[in-house]
Formats: structure tokens, C-alpha cells, sequence
């Protein structure tokens, strides 16, 4: 996995990032720790934990995200 430097930091972050918008909306905690193990064992390690973009939040599913991680 190619990495660049996160802007001044020594930090090596992934050219690819794993969006995790979906999971707890579309996506069952099994299927999130797949994804996640697929990504991580592949490089990624650069995670966008946002779950606004692909419909507004709902009660029953806000912060799934983040509990799966």
C-alpha cells in the first residue's frame, strides 16, 4: 500500500481510505469487521468514521460507527 505523510507530521497514512458511512445503515457489524479486517490486512489505515454523507443520521443507527471500530 502506497503511503503519503499526513501534512508536516511523520505520519504515513494510506492513498486509499476506507469510508465507513454505511455501516450500522446498509452494512451489519459482521459484515463492518470484514471490510475492516479486508482493508487493514491490505494496508489501509486511514478510516473516515463520518456517517452524514449518505443520509441524515437516524436514531437507531447513530454512532455504529464508531462502536464498530
Amino acid at each position: 500500500m502506497q503511503t503519503r505523510k499526513l501534512g508536516n507530521t511523520d505520519i504515513d497514512v494510506s492513498l486509499i481510505c476506507l469510508g465507513t458511512m454505511t455501516w450500522g445503515e446498509q452494512n451489519t457489524e459482521s459484515e463492518a469487521f470484514e471490510q475492516l479486517d479486508y482493508a487493514t490486512e491490505a494496508g489501509v489505515n486511514f478510516i473516515d468514521a463520518a456517517e452524514m454523507y449518505p443520509v441524515p443520521p437516524r436514531a437507531e443507527t447513530q454512532g455504529l460507527t464508531e462502536q464498530y471500530l
